[in-house]
């Protein structure tokens, strides 16, 4: 894996669909299984997922919307191999992109439907889709699937009928179940929207209704919304919502996704949530505002913010404003997107992230309760907001400062006499114990540097736990 330049500069101690749908062989057809198949379930807390046997899994997605319609296999396996060796758990894609997608089909000009309106599928352009999954299970990865964009679907405001609907609905969802059944795969519904009406929540249940009928429920089923919301807002009691997910979205910088996910975790029953769209990294700081610059474009250091921000979720996804698209030169770039999608494989977001999880694992993530309350001093808004999160066994505490910025906390919650006191730095993913004392009293910190961009975690912990320190490579 090529590291990124910056890396240079680390500081060793600071850093019937109509009757086609169900007739002949697709029936029964499904992807061919994955050689490394990953089966996931929500785990018996309602807060994190984990794997079959109990293993916790960490839900580190990338946004790939337009995978299948952009890149034939041989790139497709490149994307791939990159990001399961960077770190990424899940994949997120859509199976039928937008309106656009309808027509434009697979790289080899398949569309996915013969015949749009009875959504009657195409083979060869299904062949396709099978062939990315098993890669993408061969690697590891789970394949986080959204049936279709939420064009294919919405009907508040349209002229025409919805091609997914009450007749429709279901027998896609079938269709996908069956096909999908045993490869490594997440459900995700939605696709950019949110219910409006009674109408549009029926033929989203149908959807949910066919998929589980086609697979078994043997895979987990969640929601993708509109940005900014919450699959909570409306779902949240819904029988097949395995978990959550909110989209703080793009619309400006220091945007507190942190209250989307406070927000889910406070909800009963209790469900695990993330951030399946944060800001995207280059992609135009409030794109969809009038007045947004265009200069002014999403960095690294605003998607490290995201996903620190969000403590206390299951995970979190990330973007590039070239990598969901595949953008390269010669072809209409959508949101400006300037950096071929190869190239910005490589941008420095894609690696921290790799260091969000590799931090996240070294350590009972599943135990993190988000907890503003042991902060006792310290900027309480803005983008220099400290958040902070401490495990429900009281053996460690990650707190999070976007700007460098002091402040003080109760240090109460680590339930030992003696407490460790580590800097972790998100740019470097490098670690640094620098003190070990008595458990009393408050404490005030300071980070080792400060200024945007320059963001701090600090971990506190019971010396009696004996946690090693986080390592920044990335377990492969």
């Amino acid at each position: 894996m090529k590291p990124p330049a910056s890396n240079t500069l680390v500081r060793p101690a600071v850093l019937a669909l109509g009757l086609c749908l169900f007739a002949g062989p697709l029936l029964g057809r499904s992807a061919p299984a994955a050689e490394r198949p990953v089966r996931l379930r929500v785990a018996a807390s309602h807060r994190h997922l984990e794997h079959a046997d109990g293993r916790p899994f960490f839900y580190l997605g990338d946004t790939a919307w337009e995978l299948f319609g952009r890149l034939d296999l041989e790139a497709a396996g490149r994307y791939l191999s990159d990001r399961a060796e960077k770190g990424f758990t899940v994949i997120q894609a859509v199976v039928v992109m937008d309106d656009e997608g309808a027509d434009l089909g697979s790289p080899s000009g398949a569309p996915p439907f013969l015949d749009r309106a009875a959504l009657t599928p195409n083979e060869a352009y299904f062949k396709h889709v099978d062939a990315v999954v098993a890669r993408a299970g061969q690697l590891g990865l789970v394949m986080g699937l959204l049936p279709t964009w939420g064009s294919y679907w919405k009907q508040v405001g349209r002229r025409t009928p919805a091609l997914l609907n009450l007749g429709t609905a279901q027998a896609f969802g079938r269709y996908l179940g069956r096909r999908y059944a045993t490869a490594n795969v997440i459900w995700i519904l939605g696709g950019d929207q949110s219910i409006e009406s009674d109408d549009e929540r029926r033929v989203v249940e149908s959807l949910a209704q066919g998929l589980r009928e086609g697979d078994g429920g043997s895979h987990l089923v969640t929601y993708h919304p509109r940005g900014p919301g919450l699959s909570s807002a409306r779902l949240h009691q819904a029988a097949w919502l395995d978990f959550n997910m909110f989209q703080s979205s793009h619309g400006a910088r220091d945007h507190d996704n942190g209250l989307f996910a406070a927000h889910d975790y406070a909800l009963d029953p209790a469900k695990p949530t993330l951030d399946g769209e944060p800001r995207y990294e280059t992609m135009p700081v409030g794109f969809y505002f009038r007045e947004h610059d265009r200069l002014q474009r999403f960095d690294d250091y605003d998607v490290r913010q995201a996903a620190y921000w969000s403590l206390g979720a299951c995970g979190h996804t990330y973007g590039h404003n070239s990598v969901w698209q595949m953008w390269q030169p010669g072809r209409p770039a959508k949101l400006h997107a300037d950096v071929a999608w190869n190239e910005a494989l490589d941008h420095p977001g894609a690696f921290q992230m790799g260091f969000v999880r590799r931090l996240f694992e070294s350590r009972p993530f599943w135990r993190l309760v988000p907890d503003e309350k042991m902060v006792v001093d310290g900027p309480r808004e803005g983008g220099a907001k400290i958040r902070a999160a401490r495990a429900d066994d009281g053996s460690f505490a990650f707190v999070y400062s976007p700007r460098g910025e002091r402040f003080t906390l109760d240090r109460s919650v680590i339930a030992d006499r003696r407490v460790k006191e580590i800097w972790y730095d998100p740019r470097y993913g490098v670690a640094h114990h620098f003190h070990t004392t008595d458990n009393q009293g408050f404490q005030t910190y300071t980070p080792p540097t400060s200024g945007r961009g320059a963001d701090w975690l600090l971990i506190l912990e019971s010396e009696a736990a004996a946690f090693p320190l986080p390592q920044s490579r990335v377990a492969h």
